[in-house]
Formats: structure tokens, sequence, C-alpha cells
């Protein structure tokens, strides 16, 4: 009885800090939220700004008179599902080849890959400028997705899966028939469904969040992802800083970023459960 209750009583302990931070790291989330509906000349920081006195609209109303958030909008969820997929899909396809194919030179090859992963990826910033501007693809979303079509830490992280992958699955895959690309399709991929799903789930974040390479490739404003932006929206409004705008801009920028999460959060746990089932 005694160890009973102190089990009930570290659990408790327990739930009791991790509920402390989970408050701690969502209270900027509903700072921001408060602050961006509510009206100018209202109070704007320590806990009483969480009290919302009249709500209004008009921040955002206001936000898009100042850039062009509907094609903004689409330019981010463009990059970030179109480069999610072809990411997902050229490692796994790279991963499968390191993993299950011998040929020479695989081991040093691979090796080089992982090697790259020491560089930081801002180091290239210029070279692939360069590149970009050469192929005339300056301005265009595509430059957000073909130079980040395959990632070095995407290509080790899903070949560390296949790795487990039996052997005799795929020669039995063979025996009955399959193409190659047909046992990475219909064998391979639905076996590390859950690796899949996890790293598309740290892609889509990425991709969402990302800042550095479109403000680098994109000069034009119609052609910003939102992230850039929001983050170019003006500082100052005559005498005051418009908090009240900017949250608002903020307030759609990271919405959408925690739902695509919990979305992606779905499919891993979905793929867990299957990758668990027997036969």
């Amino acid at each position: 009885m005694i160890n009973r209750r102190q089990e009930i009583t570290k659990s408790l302990i327990i739930n009791f800090f991790m509920l402390l931070v989970v408050v701690v790291c969502l209270f900027p989330v509903l700072w921001m939220c408060a602050i961006s509906v509510k009206t100018v000349g209202e109070k704007v920081s320590g806990f009483n700004a969480l009290v919302i006195n009249e709500p209004t609209l008009e921040n955002f109303k206001h936000l898009f008179t100042l850039v062009p958030i509907w094609s903004n909008l689409y330019n981010s969820l463009f990059t970030t599902i179109i480069g999610t997929i072809t990411t997902l899909f050229f490692c796994a396809l790279a991963g499968f080849a390191f993993a299950k194919y011998r040929f020479p030179g695989r081991d040093v090859l691979f090796c080089f890959v992982v090697a790259t992963m020491m560089i930081s990826a801002e180091a290239g910033a210029i070279p692939l400028f360069v590149i970009m501007r050469k192929m005339g693809m300056i301005n265009s979303l595509w430059s957000l997705i073909i130079p980040r079509i395959a990632t070095a830490v995407g290509i080790f992280y899903l070949r560390q899966y296949m790795l487990d992958v039996p052997d005799e699955l795929i020669d039995a895959a063979k025996i009955d028939g399959c193409r190659d690309f047909t046992i990475f399709y219909k064998v391979v991929c639905p076996i590390i469904a859950p690796a899949l799903a996890s790293w598309a789930s740290i892609t889509v974040i990425a991709r969402w969040n990302d800042y550095f390479w479109p403000l680098l490739f994109l000069n034009k404003t119609d052609k910003y992802t939102l992230m850039v932006s929001v983050a170019m929206l003006p500082v100052s409004d005559g005498l005051a800083t418009p908090w009240q705008t900017i949250l608002a801009g903020t307030t759609i920028v990271i919405l959408p970023s925690i739902v695509l999460y919990l979305i992606m959060q779905l499919f891993q746990k979905s793929g867990n459960f299957a990758g668990a089932v027997k036969g």
C-alpha cells in the first residue's frame, strides 16, 4: 500500500512539472494570439495582455493591405508540400540503394554523403546562387525545392531504417517477379512508414519556417514565402510599433505550422501501429 501511494505521488509530481513546462511553452503562443486580436491602445505587455477587452479582426485586415498574404501563403504551401514529397522520395530511394544494393564504391560514396553533413548549408550559398541564376531560376519557387531535393541527413536517416529490412523479404519479392522499384515502393516503404512519417514531420516544419533560402533566391514581393513576407513587415507606424499587426502576421505563420505538425504526427502514429502488426 505504501509503495502504491509513493508511485501515485511520484506520478502526480512528474505530471505537474510536465504540465508546468507545457504552460511555459504555450504562453508565448497564447500571448501572440491574444495581442493579434486586440485594438490599438490596449496593453500588450505583462500577464494582463492576455485579457482581451474588445476583440477585433482589424489587425488582420490591415495586414492584408500591407502584404499579399494569399499569394505568399500559396508559395509557402507549394514549396512545403512539393519539397517534402520530393525530399522523401529521393532520400528514401537513395537510402534504399545504399542499404540493399552492392556496387563498386558504395561505401566510399556513402561516407562522402555523410561527410557533407559537417558542412553548413549556408557555406554553399554563393555558388548555389550563381548556379540558380545561370539556370534562370531566380524568383522561381523551384529554386527552393531542387537544391534540397535530397539531403545527406535524410539519406542517412532512412538508410539506417532500411538496413533492418530483412534481405530474405527482398529476395522473396524478386523470386515472385517484382522489379526493383516495385520492391522499393510496395515492400520496403510500407515497412519503414514510421521513419518516413518522422522525416516528413521534420521536413514540413523546416520548409515552412525556412527564411534564409527564400530571402536569397526571391526578390519579388509576390514570390515571397509567408515567413519572409511577415518578417519584412514595417516595425514602426508613426511613433509606435504596430505590435498588433506584426503579431497578427506571426499568428498566420505559426498556427499552420502547428496544424501541419499535428497532422504529420497522426501519420506517424498510424505508421507505428501498422509497423507493429506482423504478417
